[in-house]
């Protein structure tokens, strides 16, 4: 018989949040080609701390996916942006140097499979000091 094990983030993970803007932590970026092979596909994983306008930590560690893609790059300057890096043109970025980065970032709800997900619409803003 198989045996599994599951980890609080695991059990997290596909939680759907309520539409805010959230302070969260970027964890890790990686790369793998788009179905179509026609281009790269840059997923992010984050995991939220808080709620970032009221503090509030109901959805906190939650896990949060989202993507950028090679054919699609103007999107990423909002999310470096609210890094506070200024991007240049003809200068090559590592996008895998964001892990460990705080932002805030707006989650939506979307309907995907006829199911309710969250969806990150690339509103991005820096995280204040506090």
């Amino acid at each position: 018989m198989p045996i599994i094990a599951f980890s609080a983030r695991d059990l997290l993970r596909g939680t759907v949040v309520e539409p805010a803007w959230y302070r969260c932590v970027i964890n890790e970026v990686t790369e793998s080609p788009s179905s179509d092979k026609k281009s790269i596909n840059y997923p992010v994983e984050c995991t939220i701390i808080k709620n970032a306008d009221n503090g509030d930590v109901k959805f906190a560690e939650v896990p949060i996916t989202f993507n950028f893609n090679s054919k699609a790059l103007g999107f990423v300057k909002g999310y470096y942006m609210a890094m506070g890096i200024e991007l240049l043109a003809d200068q090559r970025y590592d996008l895998g140097n964001t892990a460990g980065q705080i932002i805030d970032i707006y989650i939506e709800n979307d309907i995907y499979d006829n199911r309710p997900v969250n969806r990150v619409n690339h509103k991005y803003r820096p995280a204040s000091k506090e």
